[in-house]
């Protein structure tokens, strides 16, 4: 096909027959053997796939071409291509005025979707000389070329063509969240991790489409996030870790290129200051802050619940404004957490307290409060959302509030909970969380008291008393972390264990070439994995 004539095609391009209508001058025509498109290893499951059993010719003789008029198409266009070249190596222009011979073309078209109520809902339609993605927004279309990466195949197929070809399975997929809020937490107080750290975890959390990374930048070990008005924060409280190690923190200009770089993957940063419990970091860096009535001193420990903020001060106050002011300042996202649990050295009516007191604080610079679901005992308001990690009672006084509620159970999602007794880290305090056990349960359905329509989504946190560095991180994060994203994104009705075991263990090639150090099952029959349970146990 001559480029003038692509191009004009794009130019007045109104929908999807017109593009497929330019493609009938391709170079050479391919006989693909059947495909199927409803058997790709697709996580998490998107809402409905339609196969036509053929296939497009992913090549070096493809283009993606994206909507000029719409903000971010072009980015996420970009983004497409270079996660194609990490995969296949092929090089894939976008919107060139040139591209030179092209066969077929990668479209994402700025489109209504298939829900107009769903800002992420799109459509990914696939014949045998075009891939047109509609989307209503860039994120939207950045939720769609997830689900392409992953059903362009692993390797080449060289005995199409004389070139090396990717046939990617032919039909139409229609698909949106089930939830809004999909999630995950990780803990950099009680130990640090670095910002490539960070930005890793982005990276493989977008590609299962969740959108939301939850940062748990204080605690009694550690507080991990500069606060200009206040230094020693970082300067005293930030000097050490559980163990003794070394610590850190992330500078105002580290946390806005983490900012940043989740923003650029579709993903909220929601930053939280764990308080008026959880809070010894910041009292031996400013005693004044203290309310336990003991000198406090560097802790190393990880025990819980002996520390808490003097609730009755109205300095206190002063300091909590500037920290919230400071960190929503460099925060776009709507949310501000303020943990809030194991307070247990607070006595009930100044935790009361104290919780109303800070609901207004972060309110006043514009976010919605979350907090542990202790939060929902104080008398607060509907817009505030109730994180439900162990107390049903909790969570049914938030629903009585008109509150949302975030589900992170940690009998069930909690990252940090060993697989089984011989897993060399984490965590049993709750339960022994299995691959299978991590996957099968109801988010709908989990808790009678708390409605559908109540819950904001699923959030799997990982608390980090027990590793140190991003391989362990990976170790309890993978593969548990993928299932959450199908609990969290697919309906009921398209989340099975037998379907997802299958789809989850081809997921081992993307892991493998992503560096991951997960945990390879012995449930999981592992698609070529250069990973084995008898080994993982040896090291």
């Amino acid at each position: 096909m001559k480029n003038n004539v692509l191009v004009h095609a794009l130019v007045v391009f109104v929908g999807s027959a017109m593009l497929i209508g330019c493609q009938t001058k391709v170079k050479e025509q391919i006989n693909f053997p059947p495909t199927d498109l409803a058997s790709a290893d697709m996580i998490p499951m998107p809402l409905e796939v339609v196969p036509t059993n053929s296939a497009f010719g992913l090549d070096q003789f493809t283009a993606i071409y994206t909507s000029a008029e719409q903000t971010g198409f072009e980015k996420v266009g970009s983004f497409l291509s270079e996660k194609i070249k990490g995969k296949t190596g092929l090089v894939i222009p976008v919107n060139a005025a040139d591209p030179g011979e092209v066969n077929g073309v990668i479209y994402i078209n700025q489109a209504e979707g298939p829900d107009a109520e769903a800002t992420e809902a799109y459509e990914l339609n696939i014949t045998n000389d075009s891939i047109i993605i509609n989307a209503p927004t860039a994120e939207a279309a950045f939720r769609g070329i997830q689900t392409l990466r992953q059903i362009i195949p692993e390797v080449s197929n060289d005995t199409l063509a004389e070139r090396p070809i990717w046939p990617v399975p032919s039909g139409k997929i229609t698909d949106k969240p089930n939830f809004e809020y999909r999630g995950s937490m990780l803990d950099v107080a009680r130990h640090f991790f670095s910002v490539a750290d960070v930005k890793k975890y982005i990276d493989l959390l977008a590609y299962y489409k969740i959108n939301h990374l939850h940062l748990h930048l204080t605690d009694d070990q550690g507080w991990r996030i500069e606060i200009k008005s206040w230094p020693k924060l970082t300067e005293v409280g930030g000097s050490t870790e559980v163990g003794g190690e070394a610590g850190g923190f992330f500078t105002q200009e580290d946390y806005k290129e983490i900012v940043a770089y989740a923003a650029d993957h579709y993903m909220t940063i929601v930053p939280e200051v764990d308080m008026p419990g959880h809070t010894n970091a910041a009292s031996v860096s400013y005693p004044f802050l203290n309310g336990n009535g003991k000198t406090p001193k560097l802790y190393e420990g990880t025990k819980v619940g002996f520390s808490t903020f003097d609730t009755r001060k109205d300095t206190v106050y002063a300091f909590i404004d500037d920290v919230v002011r400071e960190i929503t300042e460099i925060s776009p996202g709507p949310y501000f957490h303020i943990g809030g649990d194991e307070s247990h050295v607070t006595k009930k009516n100044d935790y009361i307290y104290f919780v109303n007191r800070v609901e207004k604080i972060v309110q006043k610079y514009g976010k919605r409060m979350i907090g542990w679901d202790e939060v929902a005992t104080a008398d607060i308001d509907s817009t505030s959302i109730s994180q439900f990690w162990a107390s049903e009672e909790n969570a049914e006084k938030a629903i009585e509030k008109g509150m949302q509620v975030i589900l992170s159970p940690a009998k069930k999602a909690y990252l940090d909970m060993q697989y089984d007794t011989l897993s060399k880290f984490g965590l049993h305090w709750a339960a022994y969380i299995p691959v299978d056990t991590a996957y099968i349960w109801t988010p709908e359905s989990y808790a009678k008291g708390i409605p559908r329509e109540q819950i904001l989504g699923v959030e799997a946190p990982l608390w980090s008393e027990t590793i140190s560095n991003i391989e362990e991180l990976e170790y309890l994060a993978f593969p548990r972390v993928i299932g959450y994203s199908e609990l969290s994104w697919s309906t009921e009705e398209n989340r099975d264990w037998e379907n997802y075991k299958v789809r989850l263990a081809n997921q081992a090639p993307f892991l493998d070439r992503m560096n991951v150090k997960y945990y390879p099952s012995p449930r999981i029959d592992w698609k070529e994995s250069k990973y084995t349970y008898k080994e993982i146990m040896k090291d």
